[in-house]
């Protein structure tokens, strides 16, 4: 194998790591005509700049995993799922530098958030590693003539493209059960924090995956990701992103008919009773909107509160966003967020605020000036008294500003609720479970929390409604989701 490209690359606590910057295809590192800078968004300085996959780069990078995949298929699961819990030993060894860089690239906090993320990815990892031998078929019953079965295979050749804001947990969502049922995958980060799974692919390389079983790269949306989606020979793609990209995906993905899987956008409302705990509706109503700059798909940024609590409830809710949600650097252990992702981002989320307060939501806390000279801070924001034509309610803003309505009937906050366009997730808090699941029961979202947000199970499967996407992932539904069914018919007589 080839020397790996990397470039020397300190922390701003001065420790220093060797970060690969090539493509990573059929077990070697590789440059390509292009490169992207990637962005410290702490700083807006460069950090570095890594190679950006061609549609001849993804040429090459299918056709390395479909000739994996000859063999590939044929592994035994359990020895699919020695290579999988080998690679989870190597990621967990490494799981403080991992969120260092995430720390760097995609501006998480390493210690509150980063290191959770990296120790969720292990956690899938070794889950999926559990299904490699458990994939089974079916007997169907029959007369005597004839025997019946169907058995789960692998697609064969999948692609999968994944987000800027959960770099490499979102990869392992995708990665781990496409390996375990067999698949051979040609991965793409996000132009905007690919670092991390870059050097997870020395990981790969070091856990001595077979070659071009996982072949992960960097690139544009409008090229590699392009040509991902409309490759002949991909199998499936799974995406996660913003629901105008997830569109153009699956327009790409009907060239050959593959199998699509999306994780779109979300606007989930957090519904609150006069019967909740306060208390416990207001910290997970935070954490679910704060955590991640906010910069989360399932974040709660719409809360709807009874009237009767609704003053009480804003007060006490400022208070503890003030108390416990605060911008500092990512490498400092006190810190609970970090900047936005980039320059974009900033400023869409500074328009939404703006839009805010011009279209007559009231400004609680937020758009105060930041003490960071340069880099793309956002202050925890809260809006209160909004209505439902209001931008900051209607559309996704992906960042840490939350728009507080009041409802009076439980009629009422069902409709408020499911008064989007997305269906990603929803929120209940009641001390009575029968009021709870009956109002969980007639909200139009995939994942429904009852008395929490946002604390997700690797278990659980995972997916969305209407514009938030189509398909699951996570669970035993995400692993299925990597095989296809194969009836076959056997005439047991001699005629």
């Amino acid at each position: 194998m080839a020397s790996p490209l990397s470039k020397s690359i300190a922390f701003p606590t001065g420790q220093k790591y060797d970060q690969p910057i090539g493509l990573y295809i059929n077990g070697e590192w590789r440059e390509s005509k292009d490169t992207i800078d990637v962005i410290n968004p702490s700083n807006g300085e460069v950090i570095t700049s890594v190679y950006a996959a061609q549609e001849s780069d993804v040429d090459n990078a299918v056709s390395s995993a479909r000739k994996a995949f000859k063999t590939w298929k044929k592994l035994a699961g359990e020895e699919r799922a020695t290579l999988m819990n080998r690679l989870a030993d190597l990621l967990e060894k490494n799981a403080e530098t991992v969120a260092g860089i995430e720390a760097l690239d995609a501006g998480k906090p390493q210690f509150s958030n980063a290191l959770p993320d990296i120790e969720g990815s292990v956690s899938i990892l070794r889950y999926c590693a559990g299904w490699a031998d458990k994939i089974y078929g079916n007997v169907i019953p029959s007369g005597p003539d004839k025997l019946l079965t169907s058995k789960r295979i692998p697609y064969g050749v999948v692609s999968q493209i994944v987000p800027w804001n959960y770099p490499l947990n979102m990869a392992m969502w995708k990665i781990a059960p496409a390996l375990c049922a067999g698949n051979c995958i040609v991965i793409k980060s996000s132009e905007s924090s690919p670092l991390s799974l870059l050097y997870f692919a020395e990981l790969v390389n070091n856990a001595g995956f077979p070659l071009g079983v996982l072949n992960i790269i960097s690139g544009l949306g409008s090229v590699a990701g392009a040509r991902m989606a409309s490759h002949p020979d991909v199998d499936k793609i799974a995406f996660t992103g913003s629901t105008k990209t997830g569109k153009e995906i699956q327009k790409l993905a009907s060239s050959n008919l593959k199998t699509v899987t999306l994780e779109c956008g979300g606007k989930s409302p957090l519904i609150v009773f006069d019967d909740a705990k306060l208390d416990q509706a207001i910290y997970w109503a935070a954490f679910g909107i704060m955590y991640n700059t906010g910069q989360i798909c399932t974040a709660n940024s719409r809360v709807l509160v009874q009237d009767t609590i609704y003053d009480e409830f804003i007060q006490k809710f400022k208070a503890h966003v003030q108390e416990n949600w605060f911008i500092g650097s990512p490498f400092d252990k006190k810190s609970t967020m970090g900047p936005v992702i980039n320059k974009s981002q900033f400023e869409k989320v500074k328009g939404y605020i703006q839009k805010g307060k011009d279209e007559g939501a009231k400004l609680v806390i937020g758009d105060e000036p930041v003490t960071f000279e340069s880099g793309y801070w956002i202050h925890p924001t809260i809006f209160v008294d909004c209505t439902q034509d209001m931008s900051i309610v209607k559309d996704e803003i992906f960042g840490p500003v939350v728009a507080i309505s009041k409802f009076h009937s439980q009629e009422e906050a069902i409709e408020l609720a499911n008064d989007t366009e997305y269906g990603l997730a929803a929120m209940v808090f009641s001390k009575d479970i029968v009021t709870a699941n009956t109002v969980a029961s007639q909200l139009e979202a995939g994942t429904v929390y009852i008395n929490s947000s946002n604390d997700d199970n690797i278990r659980v499967p995972f997916g969305g409604f209407k514009m938030s996407g189509t398909g699951s992932e996570l669970g035993m539904e995400g692993v299925l989701a990597y095989t296809k069914i194969q009836a076959i018919h056997t005439n047991l007589t001699r005629d």
